[in-house]
């Protein structure tokens, strides 16, 4: 079914776009390709058909959390430019 200029001209008003007489002519040709898909997909058979939540196997790739001792405090505050005690000195950032 082929889209009219003046449907997708009032489309992009819907839309508030602003096309040239060129992209009106350019959409309606590859709207129209587009919703000949669509009523091509709508003729698919579907009944029997159980839904489908999921069209891939999907499994938890997440690693198992592991408690491990963390570094030093001491070695982590040796390697920053600038420390004091226990914390570091970073550029003020707000006023």
């Amino acid at each position: 079914m082929p889209l009219s200029t003046d449907q997708v001209r009032h489309v992009a008003r819907l839309a508030r776009l602003h096309l040239s007489d060129d992209e009106v002519a350019r959409f309606a040709r590859e709207l129209t390709v587009i919703l000949d898909y669509i009523d091509e997909l709508q003729q698919v058979p579907t009944e029997g058909g159980e839904p489908a939540e999921q069209f891939i196997t999907a499994r938890n790739v997440f690693r198992e959390d592991i408690v491990k001792a963390s570094l030093p405090k001491q070695a982590v505050l040796s390697l920053a430019p600038a420390s004091d005690d226990n914390y570091f000195h970073v550029p003020r950032v707000l006023g």
